[in-house]
């Protein structure tokens, strides 16, 4: 069952009103935004380094043209989010088969298709973590999710475009002075319990801001306190665990055997050691996209958790109990395994009894493409799941 926004109901005109600075776009915004992302000149550029690497440099403009027909061709026909996602859809398909060793999905069979849930997930990938929960719905037969995405990602007007055309909604990490950032996080806090509540409408939103390159998933307190805003606007005394029940939290783990951008993150986690720091060059979260989605993942598991009751008091326990089910669920790899093995920090909790002579071998002919001065840092991405879900992170590691 694929998405319906509902563009044309009295619903989504108020929906439109309330929320137009941060919600996806509608059915009825689709077709003009698709003709101005054909004439793009910077996604095409960008199309055309990627598709038509040795014609972008010597003939630009025709380049540039080819890719806008191309593009144009792809999209013929397409004038609702369902028919667009069903033509990424098509796409994921393919970069499971070209770029992993299998993809496999747990718990989903004890969700409702009917249902609209709070999808909390660890966060490895900038757009692979949602885009395959939302591969998983699809092709279980529900409709996909509504994905929280950082405006710090949207650099570009074509990305923006893009991202809201894959019903993503904008969570603002740039606004400036707490006064407006507490009625940025009421608008966020309320459009996310709208699309819970009123549309029944599912949602994806990382357990915390900025992906976890160390490998330590923690949910972040913050944002727990955020989900209740709307609430407890409307109801001022709302108990914390009447808010989390409404909206039908569901801890979601995934796993990849292989993170392609690894290294990447070794190097800052390196830089950030060594000098305190670390700047991000000009467009390196799009960079870290095209890598995540074009690189070696091996096997990626996604794990569906249990939703949340109303059992608890405090945004800190609905917290714990997130962490619990994703670090319970967590899918281990041998890459895992492997890479506590070599730190020596940890050999009581080593596991090597179905790790094959082939996982061995990836797994050094991986370790043999980092430098030496990163893989510390790279070993311990792997490594960290295992020793988080046993208590084992100090605090200072955190």
């Amino acid at each position: 069952m694929m998405p319906n926004d509902g563009s044309n109901s009295a619903e989504a005109a108020i929906d439109l009103d309330r929320f137009a600075d941060i919600r996806p776009y509608h059915d009825d915004e689709v077709a003009d935004v698709l003709a101005h992302l054909a004439h793009d000149s910077e996604l095409l550029d960008a199309i055309t380094r990627y598709r038509l690497p040795r014609l972008a440099k010597v003939a630009p403009p025709l380049a540039r043209a080819i890719a806008s027909f191309r593009l144009q061709r792809e999209m013929r026909g397409v004038s609702t989010i369902r028919e667009f996602q069903q033509r990424i859809a098509h796409y994921m398909a393919h970069m499971i088969s070209r770029t992993t060793r299998g993809f496999s999905v747990e718990g989903l069979d004890k969700l409702s298709p009917d249902e609209a849930y709070l999808f909390i997930g660890n966060h490895r990938d900038i757009a692979l973590d949602p885009a395959f929960v939302n591969y998983a719905l699809y092709d279980g037969g529900h409709d996909t999710v509504r994905i929280a995405i950082g405006d710090n990602l949207l650099q570009k007007p074509f990305v923006t475009d893009l991202m809201r055309l894959n019903k993503s909604f904008i969570v603002p990490r740039s606004a400036k002075g707490k006064r407006a950032m507490l009625a940025a996080y009421q608008s966020l806090s309320g459009y996310i319990r709208h699309s819970i509540t009123d549309d029944n409408h599912s949602v994806w939103l990382a357990q915390r801001e900025g992906r976890a390159k160390d490998g330590i998933d923690c949910t972040d307190t913050a944002i727990v306190k955020m989900l209740c805003m709307a609430r407890r606007a409307e109801e001022k005394d709302a108990a914390v665990g009447n808010a989390i029940r409404e909206l039908k939290i569901v801890p979601v783990s995934i796993s990849y055997e292989f993170d392609p951008c690894d290294i990447n993150k070794a190097r800052e986690l390196e830089a950030k050691h060594s000098s305190g720091h670390y700047d991000k060059v000009e467009f390196e979260d799009i960079r870290s996209i095209v890598t995540g989605i074009t690189g070696d993942k091996g096997r990626v598991k996604l794990v569906f958790g249990e939703p949340l009751s109303a059992d608890f008091d405090t945004p800190d326990a609905v917290a714990e109990e997130i962490d619990r089910q994703v670090l319970e669920h967590y899918p281990l790899f041998p890459s895992h395994q492997l890479a506590l093995a070599e730190t020596g920090l940890a050999p009581d909790l080593v596991d090597l009894s179905t790790v094959t002579p082939e996982d061995r071998e990836r797994f050094r002919a991986r370790l043999a493409s980092v430098p030496p001065a990163l893989r510390p840092w790279w070993l311990r991405q792997y490594a960290n799941p295992i020793l988080n879900r046993a208590g084992r992170i100090a605090l200072d590691d955190a």
